[in-house]
C-alpha cells in the first residue's frame, strides 16, 4: 500500500515538477528572442536610417564605415541595396538565396524583424530585413544576419539552471512525499497489525495517536474497542477456569460420599448403580480438568502472540532444548498403559547430531504425553513409535500408529473442541486433548499436523522451526527436570 500511494504521489510531483520547468524553459527562450529580436530590430532600424541619408545625399562612406563597426562588433554580416549598387560588411555576400529574396521582397516595401522562439542546441544564424525610403518610393533594402549562437549559449545556461533547479525541487517533492505517505499511512498499517492481532489473540496494544487528526481518532477508537473485547474475552476465559475449578469441590465432596454409599450398599443392583454413577462423575472430572487445561493452553498462545504489544506479564520466549530426553520420559511414563492395551511402543534413536527447538521443556512433554496416549488409546494392539526427526530448519517430535487412523475430513475436525470419532464414542475420553496440543504448539512457536502414516495409521507431528544460532541452547538435564 505504501509503495502505491508513494508511486501515485511521486508521479504527481514529477509532472508538476515537469510542467514548472517546461514553462520556465519556454519563457526564458521567449525571453531571450524578444531581447535580441529588439536589439537586432533597433539596430536595423538605425542602418536604414543612415542608408536614406546616404541614397538621399549620394555619400555611402558613412554608411559603409557604420556596417563595418557594427560587423567588427557583433560579428554579423549586414547588405545594403542602394540605387547606387550594393554595400556589404562581416562576410554576407547578396549572392546567397535567402538574402536575394530578403532584398527582392524589401524592394516590394516587405519588412521581416521577427525572429523565430530560441532553441537551446540549434545552430546557425537568421535574416532580418526592412526596406527604407519615402512614403511614395522605395529606395533600397537592409538585410542584417544575426547571430543566436550567443543568444543559444546564454538559454542553455538558463536550461542548465532550471534542471539543476527541477532536479532539487523534485527530491524535496519526492522526499515530501515519502514522509507524508509514512505520516498517513504509519497508523493505518499500525491499525490493520491491531485488527489482525485482535483477531487472532483476542487483544491488542494501545495505539500510538499520530498522523491525521481523523487517523488519531480512529487509533482511539479502536484502542477503546479492544480493550473492552480483550477485556470481554478474559472475562469469559476467567469464567470458564473459575467455574471449572470451583466445580471441583462440589464434584470431589458428591464423589466422596458415593464411594461411603458403595460401602454401605449390600443389594448388586443398587451397587452396580452406584458404580455408574461414579464412572459418570469421573467423566466429569475429566471434562473439567481438560477444559482447565485448555483454558492454560489458550491463554499461553494468546500470551505469546501478543507479546509483540509488550503486554504485562508474558513469558519469555523458551530456550532451545533437546526433545529427545524429553520424549523418551514420556514414552517410558506410557509403558505401563501400553501394555495395558496390547501396544508395542518404539522410540527411534535420536538424530545426530541432536536435535534443537525452542519450547518450554513442560509443555513439550504435555504434548507429547497427550499424542503418546491418544495413540495407546484409539489404536489399541497397534506398534506405536515416537521419534525426533529434523529436516531443513524444522525439529519435528513425531508420535504415529499403525491403527486405523482418520480419514482426511476426521484429521480436519480433530483439533475442534469436543470432537470425538464416532469409531471411538465407546473409548473414554474428552475430545479435547488434541484442541489443547495445537493450542501448546502454537504458543511455542510451532504447529501440530496430523497425516496419514505409512503404510496405515496416524501420524502426529510437533513442528518447530529451528531456533537461531545466536541463541544459547540449555541443557537436557534442565529439560528433564523441568518435565
Amino acid at each position: 500500500m505504501r509503495l502505491r500511494v508513494l508511486g501515485v504521489l511521486s508521479v504527481l510531483c514529477l509532472l508538476v515538477v515537469f510542467l514548472v520547468s517546461g514553462t520556465i524553459l519556454g519563457s526564458a527562450a521567449r525571453e531571450l528572442t524578444q531581447e535580441v529580436q529588439i536589439n537586432r530590430a533597433a539596430s536595423l532600424n538605425r542602418l536604414a536610417q543612415v542608408a536614406f541619408d546616404a541614397a538621399n545625399d549620394g555619400d555611402t562612406v558613412r554608411l559603409q564605415r557604420e556596417m563595418d563597426t557594427y560587423s567588427s562588433l557583433y560579428g554579423e554580416g549586414i547588405v545594403v541595396r542602394l540605387q547606387q549598387g550594393i554595400l556589404r560588411s562581416g562576410g554576407l555576400s547578396e549572392e546567397r538565396t535567402d538574402v536575394q529574396e530578403a532584398l527582392s521582397l524589401a524592394g516590394l516595401n516587405v519588412s521581416d524583424t521577427d525572429l523565430a522562439p530560441l532553441e537551446p542546441f540549434g545552430s546557425g544564424s537568421e535574416l532580418i530585413f526592412r526596406s527604407f525610403g519615402s512614403a511614395s518610393q522605395v529606395l533600397g533594402g537592409v538585410v542584417l544576419d544575426v547571430d543566436l549562437d550567443t543568444a543559444r549559449s546564454k538559454l542553455r545556461g538558463r536550461w542548465l539552471g532550471v534542471a539543476v533547479a527541477a532536479v532539487a525541487l523534485a527530491a524535496v517533492l519526492l522526499l515530501a512525499a515519502a514522509r507524508v505517505t509514512g505520516w498517513v499511512l504509519r497508523p493505518v498499517l499500525r491499525l490493520n497489525s491491531a485488527v489482525t492481532e485482535l483477531a487472532k489473540t483476542g487483544r491488542a496494544g494501545r495505539l500510538p495517536e499520530d498522523g491525521p487528526p481523523e487517523l488519531r481518532e480512529l487509533s482511539r477508537s479502536f484502542s477503546a474497542m479492544a480493550r473492552t473485547v480483550s477485556a470481554s474475552i478474559e472475562s469469559q476465559r476467567q469464567l470458564i477456569a473459575d467455574t471449572s475449578h470451583q466445580l471441583r469441590n462440589p464434584i470431589g465432596a458428591l464423589r466422596l460420599r458415593l464411594d461411603v454409599l458403595q460401602l454401605e450398599l449390600q443389594n448388586a443392583r443398587e451397587h452396580d448403580a452406584a458404580a455408574s454413577a461414579v464412572a459418570e462423575l469421573e467423566r466429569v472430572e475429566e471434562i473439567l480438568d481438560g477444559v482447565l487445561k485448555l483454558a492454560a493452553a489458550e491463554h499461553r498462545a494468546s500470551e505469546d502472540s501478543a507479546r509483540s504489544f509488550s503486554s504485562p506479564g508474558a513469558r519469555p520466549p523458551a530456550e532451545p532444548v533437546d526433545p529427545y530426553p524429553v520424549l523418551q520420559g514420556e514414552v517410558e511414563r506410557a509403558a505401563p498403559a501400553a501394555a495395558r492395551a496390547g501396544c508395542r511402543l518404539v522410540l527411534l534413536p535420536p538424530p545426530s547430531p541432536p536435535a534443537l527447538l525452542a519450547c518450554h521443556p513442560a509443555e513439550l512433554a504435555q504434548m507429547a504425553g497427550e499424542l503418546l496416549s491418544n495413540a495407546v488409546k484409539y489404536a489399541p494392539g497397534a506398534t506405536v513409535t515416537a521419534a525426533v526427526r529434523v529436516r531443513a530448519g524444522t525439529a519435528t517430535v513425531e508420535i504415529s500408529d499403525d491403527g486405523p487412523g482418520l480419514s482426511e475430513q476426521e484429521r480436519a475436525d480433530a483439533a475442534t473442541r469436543f470432537w470425538r470419532s464416532p469409531r471411538h464414542s465407546s473409548v473414554r475420553g474428552t475430545g479435547l486433548g488434541i484442541t489443547i496440543v495445537g493450542e501448546l504448539a502454537a504458543a511455542n512457536g510451532g504447529r501440530l499436523v496430523l497425516a496419514p502414516a505409512t503404510p496405515q495409521g496416524l501420524s502426529a507431528r510437533l513442528e518447530f522451526p529451528a531456533p537461531s544460532a545466536d541463541r544459547p541452547a540449555s541443557g537436557s538435564e534442565g529439560g528433564l527436570a523441568d518435565g
